[in-house]
């Protein structure tokens, strides 16, 4: 008989026994398959389920990391397996090497496919076993239109121009008419075509947000990817308000209001999984413009083995995640990474042993057997009124999304000193400015000083394309700069791989493939404790904080440097020295 899902990861030291039987009851009870009951109750990892059944079927384990998820682009490789039938089967084709195709697929052990790949390529198949997670991914881009949009523009354009000859023949139609397109319907099929293809192909390209506005001459259409906004081809100037219109309907906005801002949102189904759109619609000097925020939960990364941290600052937060109460604070800009390091941190530290809860302003990422609520100020729910309400409802960890204020700031501290753990994030340039911030928000020193455990700051650098980067040498004085700020020994140079950016079509001409955060983590010890306590100095603060060992935000950004991962002008632009 067959071994279940569950008997192999306890054979292979992934779950204990225990675990095992408790997810087998959580599978029963929610009637969910067994793999989805492991990684809802945190017991594993999906990366560490599919090596665990790779080394049980003794089939290879396919990943971006170890450069075997990497389609060949050069072997028409879609035309062997099509798009559609590579979603429908949740498979994608790697390499073709003289009569075999090497495949990734979720489920190796599915004869009837792999028969049916055969079938279809003429070549014996070679399977490969890679994570849902990461498939979809290289998925998307595998089979992603480059030019999509510039197409579905162009179309757009001939489309209108065989209206305006047509109504040129017909007297009874006046061109401008046809071409008013402010009263044309917004759910016409040439708008919701561009809707379309503006929202695939930034999802394609990895974009966190859209931004369309209009200006005297011209229309600008730019995708954040990764941090940095670039152009993209405009939809038509005479187009803006109708593709407007379509957002507003897809959030159920009031179309007809273009005096005052609005925010909604709308939830697509892209390619098996769930986005969510977040709009905004600001009236500007030339008319509306149109932000939308694509959060995209299938990139979501909530392993915090991949965040970014070093090991000794992993160790920092984990030990303090870990206490039986206290206050956790990480700092840094909005969009910097914040919600999900601190998801991530609650993902590693989950059991149902103890009960968490989360107050956010929004739930950015739902998270398996965690109770999370959502602030609704209109309402009366802000954080402070939340919070003191979740004292009621026997929490053991309490994650507060910002500390905006007085009160919430106190029913934070209320809770600490009360027996809880309270992680909590604040917007400070750095770690420790934390605390005066705390303490002007009306926190007592001393009670302060007794229940803070750590502070920490983040800050979000682009990782280079592994696809096109190039060796680079900086020259002395930079690296004299990166010695000296990273507390790095000279001796390890023969081990130091510098790089450039470049770009290339696989990274969309950016260079960069990806963020990755760099950090500052600083567990409170007794030398602090007594700073916070007598005199609150930041300097002094600074100096205890550097005597523990602990590497800044500039620091850890040099150790990415040094092994290849990250460019020197990326740390400059993200950091200061005395960060």
């Amino acid at each position: 008989m067959a071994k279940q899902l569950h008997e192999i990861l306890i054979d292979q030291g992934i779950l204990t026994p225990e675990q095992g039987k408790q997810a087998q009851f959580y599978a029963k009870q929610n009637n969910l398959p067994i793999a989805d009951a492991i990684l809802r109750s945190g017991f594993a990892t999906e990366e560490q389920v599919t090596i665990a059944l790779s080394k049980h079927f003794s089939i290879p384990y396919a990943s971006k990391e170890n450069g075997i998820l990497v389609p060949e682009r050069e072997q028409n490789l879609q035309e062997i397996i099509p798009e559609k039938f590579a979603r429908e089967n949740m498979v994608v084709p790697l390499f073709m090497e003289d009569d075999s195709l090497a495949v990734a697929l979720l489920d190796p052990t599915n004869l009837f496919l792999i028969e049916n790949i055969k079938m279809m390529s003429g070549k014996q198949v070679q399977p490969f076993i890679t994570c849902k997670s990461q498939l979809l991914g290289v998925m998307d881009s595998f089979y992603a239109t480059k030019n999509l949009l510039e197409e579905v523009m162009n179309e757009t354009i001939r489309a209108n121009i065989d209206l305006a000859a047509q109504a040129e023949s017909d007297e009874e139609v006046e061109v401008s008419g046809v071409l008013d397109l402010d009263r044309m319907n917004p759910n016409s099929s040439q708008y919701v075509k561009q809707v379309n293809a503006i929202l695939r192909q930034a999802i394609a390209e990895r974009t966190s947000d859209i931004h369309l506005e209009l200006f005297d001459e011209r229309v600008s259409l730019r995708f954040r990817i990764d941090g940095s906004l670039y152009e993209r081809t405009a939809p038509a100037k005479d187009a803006v308000n109708a593709i407007i219109s379509r957002i507003k309907i897809l959030s159920k906005l009031d179309i007809a209001e273009k005096r005052l801002p609005q925010d909604g949102s709308f939830t697509i189904r892209y390619q098996n999984r769930s986005i969510e759109v977040r709009v905004s619609v600001c009236p500007a000097v030339y008319g509306e413009k149109l932000v939308l925020r694509i959060l995209d939960k299938g990139t979501g990364e909530m392993n915090i083995d991949k965040l970014g941290f070093e090991p000794q600052q992993k160790k920092a937060f984990l030990d303090a995640a870990n206490l039986p109460h206290g206050l956790i604070f990480l700092t840094g800009p909005t969009g910097s990474g914040k919600s999900t390091t601190l998801n991530a941190v609650l993902t590693s530290i989950r059991t149902p042993e103890l009960n968490f809860m989360t107050l956010e302003d929004p739930v950015e990422y739902k998270l398996a057997g965690i109770s999370q609520v959502q602030v609704k100020p209109a309402i009366g729910l802000t954080f402070a009124a939340g919070l003191r309400s979740f004292l009621r409802q026997d929490p053991d960890v309490i994650l507060v999304g910002e500390v905006r204020d007085n009160e919430t700031a106190e029913a934070c501290l209320k809770a600490a000193l009360t027996g809880h753990l309270v992680l909590s994030t604040l917007h400070t340039n750095d770690a420790l400015g934390a605390v005066p911030r705390l303490i002007d928000m009306g926190m007592e020193p001393f009670l302060l000083a007794n229940s803070l455990a750590l502070v920490a700051a983040q800050r979000l650098v682009r990782i280079l394309c592994p696809y096109c980067k190039v060796p680079h040498i900086p020259d002395n004085g930079v690296l004299s700069q990166i010695i000296q700020e990273g507390h790095l020994n000279p001796r390890d140079q023969n081990t130091w791989t510098f790089f450039k950016s470049v770009g290339c079509p696989k990274c969309f001409g950016t260079g960069y493939i990806g963020r990755r955060a760099i950090y500052e983590v600083y567990r409170i010890n007794e030398e602090m404790r007594n700073i916070i306590y007598k005199t609150q100095d930041l300097i002094e603060l600074r100096k205890a904080a550097v005597a523990s060992g602990a590497l800044n935000l500039r620091a850890n950004g040099w150790h990415k440097v040094v092994r290849g991962q990250t460019t020197v002008d990326e740390i400059l632009s993200v950091t200061t020295a005395d960060e």
